[in-house]
């Protein structure tokens, strides 16, 4: 593991005062201006950093939708970027995938104006957001996802030095059966609007791609859930976490009881201690532990 000796390690809770920025970052197709909200603690950095990508099915939600947990994220000591992007139905897969993989790099390039050690950005997810960031930490390299040019940024790349998912719909084929199997119809619907078919949720599926042996990156991963997450199949996390280290990464899986699907309706215990074990997660991995 590699190890970000400058980096200023984060807190177990919140003692920053924030700072949020809201910026441009990104006009895609010459018709949208994707923009950021960029939460940066107060201090001397350079501090570790996460691009946040933010659920709602691939198709609902803004870089506003994380706004109350990337506030506390960065109130330990770890700049946010959390972003808009692009989403069904009108862009359907892998457009989103696109904006994403463009934003790590463009945090990387623009490190210095927010005191962010470039080799130490990382990814965040909730939900959909989940699977659109472990599939970018897999695959950054992947000629869709890296196919818009940053200038003068030739030799930058997507490469993420850790990734976290809340919640995450870590696998959209298992999920898919699953609302088939309880006639979630919509459910079905946002699949459907995003990936158009199954054998696009099959490439796109995070744990098919490790069980089909692709040649990936693995940054060391973090999964949380619910064990009363009904919006999710039980044990994804688990197997996300079993796939990843029987691949030759870092992973771990963290469950909660009787948490379910949206991270804002769980305990205080619990949001804190994911707080404590997310900050713990990313010190880890930033300073090679």
């Amino acid at each position: 593991m590699m190890s970000h000796a400058k980096t200023k390690l984060p807190f177990g809770q919140p003692d920053y005062p924030v700072i949020v920025s809201d910026v441009p970052y990104r006009l895609a197709d010459d018709r949208i201006l994707l923009r950021a909200l960029i939460y940066q603690p107060e201090g001397e950095g350079p501090f570790p950093a996460v691009v946040c990508v933010h659920g709602g099915a691939w198709m609902f939600g803004d870089r506003t939708a994380t706004q109350g947990f990337a506030d506390m994220v960065a109130a330990c000591g770890v700049v946010v970027m959390a972003i808009d992007f692009r989403m069904a139905p009108r862009d359907p897969y892998p457009s989103s995938l696109v904006d994403i993989n463009y934003a790590v790099r463009w945090l990387k390039q623009n490190a210095a104006m927010f005191s962010v050690e470039p080799t130490a950005v990382g990814g965040l997810g909730i939900s959909s957001g989940g699977h659109l960031i472990l599939l970018s930490a897999l695959r950054p390299f992947d000629s869709r996802y890296a196919a818009e040019k940053l200038s003068q940024a030739e030799d930058i790349d997507a490469r993420l030095a850790f990734v976290i998912t809340c919640s995450g719909v870590l696998d959209p084929l298992d999920r898919y059966r699953m609302a088939q199997q309880l006639g979630d119809q919509e459910i079905i619907a946002c699949h459907d609007t995003y990936f158009r078919d199954k054998e696009v949720m099959r490439e796109a599926s995070p744990p098919l791609i490790l069980e089909r042996g692709e040649k990936v990156e693995l940054p060391p991963a973090l999964f949380f859930q619910g064990s009363e997450d009904t919006r999710v199949p039980a044990g994804t996390a688990q197997r996300m976490a079993e796939l990843c280290v029987a691949a030759g990464g870092q992973a771990e899986a963290v469950v909660y009881p009787g948490m379910g699907h949206a991270i804002g309706s769980w305990g205080r215990v619990e949001l804190f201690d994911m707080l404590r074990h997310t900050m713990r997660f990313i010190g880890n991995s930033v300073s090679g532990a």
